[in-house]
């Protein structure tokens, strides 16, 4: 029982140690005016974990760095999409 409660002990404790920045790039090809970089910008900022956020209009993309121990980048995808802007990863066949 003992090995049992150290093992959860050291998983609760270790996990956020596993955790890693990544980044991702996003195709949001719906954003067509000064105003959209800023309401992407500002959607994918509310996401819990995101640490940085560079929306370009011209190449239609948002690159994002995020914890992925906090979030991941399906959240990150549903935060532009809820904001009225879908996004897919650059490079998805998605």
């Amino acid at each position: 029982m003992k090995k049992l409660v150290a093992l959860a002990a050291f998983t609760a404790f270790a996990a956020p140690l596993w955790a890693a920045t990544q980044t991702v790039t996003l195709s949001v090809p719906g954003m067509n005016c000064a105003t959209c970089p800023i309401t992407v910008k500002k959607a994918l900022t509310k996401v819990s974990g995101v640490s940085k956020t560079d929306v370009n209009l011209d190449n239609r993309e948002a690159k994002v760095t995020f914890d992925d121990a906090k979030t991941n980048v399906e959240a990150l995808m549903r935060a532009t999409k809820d904001a009225g802007y879908p996004s897919t990863v650059v490079g998805s066949t998605k």
